[in-house]
């Protein structure tokens, strides 16, 4: 069992945590106290359920332990884990005395009335009950009861309820008031963790606590304050975070007469500020703002000398920020404050100040006003330097509730307000804030000069924070921003007025790549956009400046970095090129990206991590040929100039080893020259004349395509020679068949050399037993199949010179 002068000691220490003194300004030591009391509120409880078990000795040398560690946390200023050493200790008393009641086979619920109680446990609790009525010190035997208040519920049904009226009353023997305050405030706490349905306690504490706040005041108080050099505006502080938990808990879920009747007890106490600021802190906002004129009224009476006025706006104004004050009555109230904000001269009262506005009268009129008087109080002597943070709530505050971005950049002192953001990595991300809103909030598309002068303004301090250390996701994030805002501008009908957009943002923002991978997308569809619009008006205006989109793409393709963005980029621009009839325009892409295929690496960067390029080369020509079957030759260049070159480049390209991409290539090709020798192409281009119209299936042309086959086929073969060797049969199996269909569904199988050629590569295929049977199965009957069709008859011979082979 704990004896009573420990108790005393435990007691000793938690209270001087109440009564040491202070050290430091009176915010922080308020918001110091707030943040110990904060840890408090969530403690574990797995130390204390390892006594349970013990035996009464061990119990009693744990605690003797736990005292120690008590004394020596207080001693090295760990005054927080102290008091968590005094929580688990009250802790342990219940859950020893409920082990008590607990048989082996049932437990006690939650709810359990006295008679479950066993005679040891109530004897025990009683035991613990008459050892803490002999302490003959009041505070100890004050906290120490109230600690385990909980225990009552051992011996009677009424034992909290009328223990709790008792304690109450034995905190009017301290005569100290804040030693008493904080009494009130752990009493509540503890009445609300153990019976909160018990309001009354609560509130004639606060009530008890109102008459004797004249105290503060009194001679013996203030000589002690003169003794210790503390003033009085930092002695107040001390006393907020009690009054402001005593204070919640009766505002938690009370009626709003109540409510009332605390706000009319404030003001017979002469309209206390240190009152009246707990008193908003803790009532719900729907509350105070119903009655904002009287809040103005008492704070306008209050005397500063204790707790500066700035605060008391500050609260009212955040209660305004979550709830709406009558309609009628928001004009009136911020020419009420107005009054009295606008003479403070507190560089910190910036931020109270707009708190407060931002819910009164919010239109464009009275948003410039509140943002002038922040930039005339923050300005002198940078005082904007050390309000940043709040400076930053007033931002997300305006944008919050002005999503009207026509409104928010016409309000004069918006940008010089932006402008006290001159560290660079706060008014980044000021800057992110805003443009995330945009993105968020505008709908329609915008050519508002004010919204797009503000915002490239913007975006240009955004862009101009990339460099060298910049991280990748970051990069993202502002390039991800900058476009979204990109894809809102449009000028309508405007084009030149668009593309002159498009030009200038490229010139600001040439440091982050998807920003222009972006910009050359924009100007590529409003090439296509140009098109549709003037259909069947092909003037020398529309086609000069279709050419100049495509040049705006051509000059500033080279400019990135990636690769495969500048191929897909050429490939795409050539495509708009084409359809808008620009041929020289689209051959200048096409070349340019055939040029640029032996730069691609073997190994590329993709999503932070190096992957072998092949595929993505393998992709991006697969989607060139299918472009080159309608791009015309040019009468300059010879036949084909455009397929010979790219041909030339893959010839020369240096593969893995590994790699039958070079093969899987060369058989698209044959692809792409099978539908070439057709007398009408199987698609087109609108108004451009493609190989099928100009050699009108000339003998000629056929013979080039043919011999371009021949060399193909012969590169073909070449590969699949090299993989005869045991580790890469099952490769050359796959390639043959692969190869095979490619004949079967493009080449003339009536041609002997190449009916043989397929017999050959099918043979080739299961000669080393790799082949799947049921895809030849299924290949061989799709042969016998087609060969019923009169055009395809030829397929009945070759069917039987396909043979299936055994595995056995």
């Amino acid at each position: 069992m704990l004896r009573t002068p420990e108790l005393h000691t435990i007691l000793q220490v938690s209270i001087q945590f109440f009564t040491g003194k202070a050290t430091t300004t009176g915010s922080a030591v308020s918001e110091k106290v707030r943040t110990r009391l904060e840890e408090l509120d969530d403690l574990e409880e797995g130390s204390q359920k390892e006594l349970l078990n013990l035996t009464q000795q061990d119990y009693m040398n744990r605690i003797e332990e736990l005292n120690q560690s008590l004394k020596d946390a207080w001693s090295s200023d760990q005054k927080v884990k102290a008091l968590k050493i005094v929580i688990q200790v009250r802790k342990l008393v219940y859950e020893r005395i409920l082990s008590m009641c607990v048989d082996s086979r049932v437990s006690l619920p939650d709810n359990f009335s006295p008679e479950s109680a066993n005679d040891t446990a109530k004897e025990t609790c009683l035991n613990w009950f008459f050892k803490i009525a002999s302490i003959r010190e009041l505070i100890p035997r004050f906290y120490v009861e109230a600690a385990i208040l909980k225990c009552n519920k051992f011996l009677s049904k009424m034992g909290i309820s009328e223990c709790l009226p008792r304690l109450t009353s034995m905190i009017r023997g301290i005569g100290d008031p804040l030693v008493a305050v904080y009494a009130r405030a752990y009493l509540c706490r503890v009445g609300m963790e153990v019976a909160p349905q018990l309001k009354e306690s609560l509130n004639e504490n606060f009530f008890d606590f109102l008459l004797t706040f004249k105290q503060i005041h009194g001679d013996t108080v203030q000589n002690q304050l003169v003794v210790q050099c503390v003033e009085i505006p930092l002695y107040l502080t001390l006393y907020s975070p009690a009054i402001d938990w005593i204070l919640q808990c009766i505002a938690y879920h009370a009626p709003e007469v109540l409510l009332t009747e605390m706000m009319e007890r404030c003001k017979n106490l002469g309209n206390n500020a240190l009152l009246l600021n707990s008193v908003m802190s803790a009532f719900k906002a729907e509350f105070i703002a119903a009655r904002s004129m009287d809040f103005i009224g008492m704070i306008k009476e209050c005397d500063e000398s204790g707790f500066p006025k700035h605060l008391l706006f500050r609260s009212l104004g955040l209660n305004l920020a979550l709830a709406d004050p009558p309609e009628n009555d928001r004009l009136q109230i911020l020419n009420e404050a107005w009054k009295v904000i606008t003479k403070l001269k507190n560089p910190q009262v910036s931020y109270c100040l707009f708190c407060f506005a931002i819910h009164s009268v919010f239109n464009k009129r009275e948003v410039n006003t509140v943002l002038a008087d922040v930039i005339k109080h923050m300005t002198p002597d940078r005082a904007f330097e050390d309000a940043y943070p709040q400076l930053q709530s007033i931002i997300q505050k305006v944008i919050t509730y002005i999503y009207d971005f026509s409104l928010l950049f016409s309000v004069e002192k918006f940008l010089p307000f932006l402008d006290m953001f001159q560290k660079e990595s706060v008014r980044v991300e000021v800057c992110k804030c805003i443009m995330e809103s945009f993105i968020k909030h505008q709908q329609e598309s915008t050519k508002d000069p004010v919204i797009l002068n503000a915002l490239l303004h913007i975006c240009k301090t955004m862009h101009d924070s990339v460099n060298a250390l910049t991280l990748e996701d970051e990069k993202r994030m502002l390039a991800a921003l900058i476009n979204g805002f990109i894809k809102m501008v449009s000028f309508g009908r405007d084009f030149e007025q668009q593309l002159s957009f498009y030009v200038e943002a490229r010139s600001m923002f040439c440091n982050l790549e998807p920003v222009l991978v972006q910009l050359i997308h924009s100007v590529n569809q409003l090439a296509m956009e140009t098109r549709k619009v003037m259909k069947g008006n092909h003037s020398r205006k529309t086609a000069a400046f279709v050419r100049a989109c495509v040049a705006f793409c051509f000059i500033t393709i080279p400019s990135l970095s990636g690769i495969f963005a500048r191929l897909n980029l050429y490939l795409h621009s050539g495509q708009v090129a084409l359809a808008n009839q620009c041929l020289s325009q689209a051959d200048a892409f096409f070349k340019a990206a055939v040029s640029l295929v032996p730069e691609v690496p073997k190994m590329i960067n993709v999503d932070g991590k190096m992957r072998p390029s092949d595929a993505f080369l393998l992709e991006f020509l697969c989607n060139f040929f299918s472009t080159l079957l309608v791009v015309p030759d040019h009468p300059e260049q010879g036949v084909l100039f455009l397929v010979r070159g790219l041909l030339n480049v893959i010839q020369d390209y240096t593969w893995e080893d590994n790699s039958d991409d070079k093969v899987r290539i060369y058989t698209n090709v044959l692809h792409l020259l099978s539908a070439m020798t057709q007398e009408v192409y199987i698609y087109h281009v609108d108004k451009v004349d493609s190989n099928d119209t100009l050699y009108g299936g000339d003998s000629k042309f056929l013979a080039e395509i043919n011999k371009l086959c021949e060399t193909v086929i012969a590169q073909i073969l070449d590969h699949l020679k090299t993989l005869g060797k045991e580790e890469t049969l099952k490769r050359q199996s796959q390639l043959a068949l692969y190869f095979f269909n490619t004949i079967l569904a493009h080449g003339d199988l009536r041609n002997n050399k190449l009916n043989q050629l397929s017999v050959n590569l099918w043979n080739l295929a299961q000669k080393h037993g790799f082949a799947d049977t049921s895809t030849m199965v299924t290949t061989l009957e799709y042969i016998k199949k087609r060969s019923k069709q009169p055009e395809l008859s030829h397929f009945a011979d070759l069917a039987l010179r396909l043979p299936l082979q055994s595995r056995t």
